[in-house]
């Protein structure tokens, strides 16, 4: 098998070089199999088939292989076919139990022994590790690597990946992933990705919560939200859920609020993380409350039937205007 090239990273994980042009002829071509092309998956491998590798895709959903083939990827009718020749594995599962399963039971003995491994789902983190021992004893580089950057930058290629790996292993980890990422960081050994991916949603939940809270005190007070768009996006409480994912329509054209809260990332998928958080904080002895009343509330806007709608739909739960927005 070929190695990936190692790039060069600035500090703090951004590529201080533009990615290699993968479509000429003396580009360096691998095969990468797919696992998993769901709202994340799809656009993530769609980047693979760009690149130029030639990518073996496996999900349930004949739709999403659909799409895939679309996207230039080849459909599989199994993991195990899929993998059996790959020289990367990457897989976008919904939760720890289903990466467990599929590792353990069909890509561990069925990929080659020279194949990097890559989970990208986000899981808990004793699973993580489980999962990295057993690729280890059967002789593979694993690596947990999940992500940041919602359905927008998994489209795009502009992810950010956290990654829990030996660190010898990081050169070749971060050149796999570098069609689907602008910054790859290694967080630590096995499991610090997901450590580090759990902290980090917990932070993006709390703070789209505050957002919502802000913009509908603001709208009761008589404040224009999108004036109030403006004023926090050059304040202090300016944040990634302001400026980048504003929850209300308008000052953020590329934001679900646009879509009548469709697409991005869905609040049933913010509510599994937070549940994850707040696991590792009672393993762990941490205090997060604002981490367990994010939990709560999100627990209950999915309750009433909105897990479906983008995480930020929950500023209409807040408004009381819930009448107004579609359940799933």
């Amino acid at each position: 098998m070929s190695e990936f090239p190692r790039r060069r990273w600035r500090a703090g994980g951004r590529r201080a070089n533009p990615p290699e042009n993968h479509s000429g002829e003396d580009a360096m071509t691998h095969t990468i199999a797919f696992i998993g092309l769901g709202n994340m998956g799809g656009g993530m491998a769609a980047n693979q088939a760009k690149a130029g590798h030639t990518v073996r895709a496996f999900d349930l959903s004949k739709v999403a292989l659909d799409r895939a083939a679309a996207a230039g990827c080849t459909p599989t009718g199994s993991v195990v076919e899929a993998v059996k020749a790959a020289d990367v594995v990457i897989t976008m599962l919904p939760a720890g139990p289903h990466v467990l399963k599929v590792y353990a039971e069909q890509i561990i003995g069925a990929a080659p022994s020279s194949a990097l491994l890559l989970d990208c789902s986000t899981i808990d983190v004793d699973t993580a590790r489980k999962v990295a021992g057993l690729a280890k004893d059967a002789g593979y580089a694993f690596a947990d690597a999940p992500v940041s950057g919602g359905t927008m930058a998994a489209d795009a290629g502009t992810l950010a990946f956290m990654v829990g790996c030996d660190e010898p292993d990081f050169g070749r980890i971060e050149a796999a992933l570098e069609p689907m990422s602008r910054a790859t960081f290694r967080a630590g050994d096995h499991g610090a990705g997901q450590a580090a991916k759990i902290c980090n949603n917990m932070i993006l939940g709390i703070t789209m919560l505050g957002t919502c809270e802000a913009i509908g005190l603001a709208e009761k007070l008589g404040l224009d939200p999108v004036k109030m768009f403006d004023i926090v996006a050059k304040s202090s409480g300016q944040s990634w859920s302001t400026t980048t994912y504003y929850p209300w329509p308008g000052p953020v054209p590329t934001a679900p609020s646009n879509r009548n809260y469709e697409g991005g990332f869905a609040a049933a998928m913010m509510l599994k993380d937070l549940k994850l958080a707040q696991d590792a904080a009672a393993k762990s002895g941490a205090s997060t409350p604002l981490g367990a009343q994010t939990e709560a509330l999100f627990q209950m806007f999915n309750g009433l039937g909105y897990g479906g709608r983008d995480f930020s739909a929950i500023l209409q739960m807040l408004r009381g205007k819930l009448d107004e927005l579609p359940r799933d």
